[in-house]
């Protein structure tokens, strides 16, 4: 807001030197540049070469009259210019164009006062309407990164930033229904981690006790040894289940994703992923193609499905060895398969069935960043959409494909 004052204090400044400026020009001009001031140089010319002043080519002097002496010489009504020619002074009389200097004085502080108007009210209204408002909207992602997220934005009357409270509006509850479902999370969580402790608590002493019996001798006999083994064995397996019960939990729990299952076009999906990638592949040297294919009408949510084939993208740029990455669409029954395949596959085929695992990371992938989840995330979302996706190497090109349903 200070930049926008010193800006708008300099442009008053300026229009008010243009103001000064263009009056004191016409100003200086004085009788030069008026047109009368030629016929009267004219007019004394011919008189001085002893001829009879004629005006009837005349424009804008109207009479020459030469001193007689009598006071009327000096009392023109009109406007006049007394010069002196040889040792005789005339008077000239003329009548004013309509174009002089005081009309075009008007003329010129009339425009110019517009003008500054018009700069003045803009300024105004650039500052009230818009910056100011800015000015307050400006602080709220402070706010909402320190958590304050009571009320929701209102927009201004003139409905100039309608998008943009819009989508703090929509971050803001995103935002809220993720605190409260974190909440929710870490409720379920903490009773579920009680009670499965109770649950193990059992089994585990039961093992405590068949093992502290074995290791003092108490079963002297082979069917009493087999009994504490089985049961030892059966108490072991209720807790893995336990175990798996609970790793399976924090898998499930472990991201929110919502889906709104709708109907797009297989040309959207492809166009989006074309259009974010052309330009930046290009930069990378990276040969960048998508086969052709037949438009279709696809069931699933179009956010996500773009979400799912830019991880696949992603995956390939980082994997890959750079010589190119295609996209392959292909049909079977009632779905469209789009594979998105990339040269320099180094991943071992026996992981190949792991790739999918939430937090499991492939010997291949050495000091890259990453966290074992994007291949997981999207075979959720496939699965939520009604959809599938899948894995194949081909000799040293991997081949990662979606599988959409049709509408």
């Amino acid at each position: 807001m200070k930049r926008f004052n010193v800006i708008s204090a300099v442009l008053l400044v300026c229009i008010a030197a243009v103001f000064v400026i263009a009056n004191l020009a016409l100003s200086s001009e004085g009788d030069s540049s008026k047109p009368y001031r030629v016929e009267i140089e004219r007019l004394c010319k011919v008189i001085d070469s002893g001829k009879e002043p004629d005006i009837s080519g005349c424009e804008y002097v109207t009479a020459v009259v030469k001193d007689d002496g009598s006071d009327s010489f000096f009392n023109s009504k009109g406007d006049y210019r007394i010069c002196q020619v040889g040792s005789q002074l005339y008077r000239f009389d003329y009548k004013a164009s309509g174009s002089d200097a005081s009309n075009e004085r008007v003329i010129l502080n009339i425009s110019l006062g517009v003008i500054s108007v018009l700069t003045v009210g803009v300024l105004l209204f650039i500052r009230f309407s818009l910056l100011r408002p800015f000015n307050k909207l400006s602080e709220v992602p402070y706010k909402l990164s320190k958590g304050e997220m009571s009320a929701p934005l209102k927009e201004n009357k003139g409905r100039y930033f309608g998008k943009f409270v819009w989508g703090v509006n929509m971050l803001r509850e995103n935002m809220i229904g993720q605190k409260e479902h974190e909440l929710e999370l870490m409720k379920e969580k903490q009773t579920m981690i009680l009670s499965i402790s109770h649950d193990i608590r059992t089994p585990l002493m039961a093992i405590k006790l068949n093992s502290k019996a074995i290791s003092k001798g108490l079963y002297t006999d082979s069917e009493k040894l087999k009994e504490a083994a089985q049961s030892i064995d059966r108490n072991a397996c209720d807790i893995e289940k336990f175990v798996t019960q609970l790793t399976r939990s924090a898998s499930e729990d472990l991201i929110k994703l919502d889906v709104e299952v709708g109907e797009f076009y297989l040309e959207q999906l492809i166009d989006t992923i074309r259009l974010h990638y052309t330009e930046r592949l290009k930069e990378y040297g990276t040969q960048f193609s998508v086969q052709k294919f037949i438009n279709c009408l696809i069931k699933g949510d179009a956010d996500r499905s773009a979400e799912v084939m830019q991880n696949l993208m992603e995956n390939a740029i980082k994997y890959g060895d750079g010589k190119y990455i295609e996209i392959r669409v292909s049909e079977e029954e009632d779905c469209k398969l789009v594979c998105v395949a990339n040269s320099g596959c180094t991943l071992p085929e026996n992981e190949l069935v792991h790739i999918f695992d939430s937090f499991w990371r492939g010997s291949n992938t050495g000091e890259k960043s990453g966290s074992g989840l994007g291949l997981y995330i999207c075979r959720q979302l496939m699965l939520k959409m009604g959809g599938e996706i899948f894995a194949h190497i081909n000799g040293d090109e991997m081949c990662v494909t979606m599988v959409l349903p049709k509408a």
